[in-house]
């Protein structure tokens, strides 16, 4: 009996010894998704996530800036950048997945008709007010808004954010006929706030953006990094992120 307790107690300093904390900046549409791989990683390796969330363009900053984590999960423009910068070491690239931009107004407002791209472009004119980043979703719409000739008549009174969580919280406290736009994983997260998910964007016109995990240079941490990249890219890892709306 003794003999055995001896060994249990060997293995919980080993693994104890093994465990590391793993610094993660990533770009905020993921979120709910590494949340629940975060557990995974828990469960599976006894390493903890240290999570840090911001949009693409704050995390293109960070980096220019030198700043220095373990992990970077952002859109593949970025950490193509990055790794020509030799800010990440490119061959541990693994793809997260990839999430869709959705549609929003608050709980109780009548939804806008967005089942096709002409619907949604009458929505947007008739609508009194419009919501959404200045992020990698914003980006888009700015475009997909030029291409369809009506940026310039709805500028005015289109409000941008920074991040998603200020587009999903003023929509939630807003008034008249408002329509916001987010990623979807976001959106979700909100919806128990105050929010209805009204759609996707329709087909015709809908974005993916996609994500990707890789090791960055300077990590103090880069076995466990490593072994988290594995486990991300095994069909549980996937499974937890799609599991958020992370396709």
């Amino acid at each position: 009996m003794r003999k055995i307790i001896q060994v249990l107690v060997m293995m919980a300093l080993t693994v104890g010894a093994q465990a590391a904390e793993i610094r993660v900046l990533s770009a905020g549409a993921v979120e709910p998704g590494l949340h629940a791989f975060a557990a995974l990683v828990k469960r599976e390796t006894g390493h903890d996530l240290k999570i840090t969330f911001n949009t693409a363009p704050q995390i293109a900053k960070r980096l220019a800036a030198n700043e220095v984590q373990d992990l970077l999960i952002s859109p593949p423009a970025v950490v193509e950048q990055a790794a020509k910068d030799g800010k990440v070491i490119g061959d541990t690239r693994v793809s997260v997945g990839r999430v869709g931009a959705g549609i929003i107004v608050r709980n109780g407002a009548t939804p806008p008709n967005v089942a096709t791209v002409e619907a949604l472009k009458q929505s947007l004119l008739a609508a009194d007010t419009l919501v959404y980043n200045s992020a990698s979703t914003g980006l888009y719409l700015d475009k997909l808004f030029a291409g369809w000739g009506i940026l310039d008549q709805i500028k005015a009174k289109t409000t941008r954010y920074a991040d998603g969580a200020s587009v999903m919280e003023h929509v939630i406290k807003g008034s008249g006929n408002q329509i916001g736009f987010g990623a979807i994983t976001e959106i979700k997260m909100y919806v128990p706030k105050g929010l209805t998910l009204v759609g996707p964007l329709p087909g015709d016109a809908q974005n993916y953006t996609s994500y990707e995990a890789v090791v960055m240079n300077g990590t103090t941490a880069g076995d466990a990094a490593r072994a988290v990249l594995k486990l991300l890219a095994t069909p549980a890892g996937k499974a937890a992120f799609v599991a958020a709306g992370v396709e």
